[in-house]
């Protein structure tokens, strides 16, 4: 029996992202539509969610139009989809600082924010940088980063440092360094507990955008294609690819990413009356389906 209750949760979506931003190279490769979702655990006397999402207001509101976000939807309805509420959530892992990954800061009011401390401070520090290096900055809030700092202060925003195991029962998090973005992490969950576990999710943030990222396009005969916005070692990347699947046992089912919409064929799932999809990638010890 699963030990968390795992649901990919769709917040809104992207009609036409370019493909070539999401897979290297694929620069004819036209415009297809972006899913963005969160994930949320529950088990363990934990509500944990990896990534927070966005916030359509105030600065969030000019990167919602800047890259043509549309059907967002704020966690309170998101999330009581699966009988959740934002005040529940108390513990949040952020696997980097671009606006749609944690761009949703101020709508968890009683969680603790967890991301790695390298990350922080990279984004602050390129804050401090000459305008002609604002391409760095094109997915990031910079609202977001002073918000963080302010959490910081009240110790709500914790900074980790490299890969730490059992950051909660069963969940620890691995550093990819200098890939998508200076300090992004994933999360690896180990659904039954066990330090040798047969039952592992590997949730990636933006360190694989499709699944085309784990097998290029020929699952046939795989190669690896790094994602297509990365601010990092695209070397890098492929190396941090090549772990995340030796984590899951070449199980690519098992790389849960947020962006890739096939996720919704692979798990149970379902559309919400929003338009969302929900997936229901594990059920916990007494837990209800929220699919069936």
């Amino acid at each position: 029996m699963s030990d968390y209750s795992i649901w990919m949760l769709e917040y809104a979506k992207v009609p036409d992202a370019a493909m070539s931003s999401l897979v290297y190279g694929k620069h004819n490769g036209g415009t297809v539509e972006l899913p963005y979702c969160y994930t949320l655990l529950k088990g363990q006397g934990h509500t944990i969610l990896l990534d927070c999402g966005l916030n359509n207001a105030s600065h969030g509101e000019q990167f919602v139009k800047r890259f043509n976000v549309q059907n967002w939807f704020p966690p309170r309805d998101v999330l009581a989809e699966v009988g959740c509420t934002p005040e529940e959530v108390t513990h949040v892992i952020l696997t980097h600082a671009h606006f749609d990954h944690m761009g949703g800061l101020e709508l968890f009011p009683n969680a603790t924010f967890y991301i790695q401390e390298e990350e922080l401070a990279s984004w602050v520090s390129i804050m401090t940088m000459d305008r002609r290096f604002r391409w760095l900055l094109t997915a990031v809030d910079t609202g977001d980063m002073i918000y963080a700092v302010q959490l910081a202060r009240e110790g709500r925003m914790r900074g980790l440092r490299g890969d730490i195991d059992d950051v909660f029962p069963g969940v620890d998090v691995r550093l990819a360094k200098d890939t998508h973005t200076a300090a992004s992490q994933y999360i690896v969950i180990r659904n039954d507990g066990k330090r040798e576990s047969e039952d592992v999710f590997v949730y990636t943030g933006d360190l694989v955008y499709r699944h085309d990222n784990l097998h290029g396009g020929n699952p046939a005969d795989p190669f690896y294609l790094p994602v297509g916005l990365a601010s990092g070692s695209q070397t890098n990347l492929l190396m941090t690819t090549d772990s995340i699947l030796k984590a899951v046992g070449d199980d690519m089912s098992r790389v849960l990413a947020p962006h890739e919409p096939s996720m919704a064929s692979l798990y149970p799932s379902r559309v919400t009356k929003n338009g969302h999809q929900l997936v229901e990638v594990a059920l916990g010890a007494g837990q209800q389906s929220y699919v069936h």
